[in-house]
């Protein structure tokens, strides 16, 4: 199935903003939300090399955010 290369796929994003692709025809895994990409899996892959340019999850980036806040005020 995954080796299909024209079988269809959808990009698939979880709660940490990472990102994955699923089979179309599949029911998503828990946790994972469709964002409306669909096509063969090379244009999805492309597809989310276009789009996920941080591949930090959400909960590091927004750590790294806070802890860089506080050191600009203690400046």
């Amino acid at each position: 199935m995954w080796d299909d290369e024209n079988k269809e796929f959808q990009v698939v994003v979880n709660h940490e903003e990472q990102y994955s692709i699923w089979p179309s025809d599949r029911e998503l895994p828990l946790g994972w939300n469709a964002v409306g990409k669909k096509g063969n899996k090379q244009e999805c892959l492309d597809y989310i090399e276009e789009v996920w340019t941080d591949m930090r999850p959400l909960s590091l980036r927004k750590k790294m955010e806070e802890k860089e806040k506080k050191q600009q005020e203690g400046d």
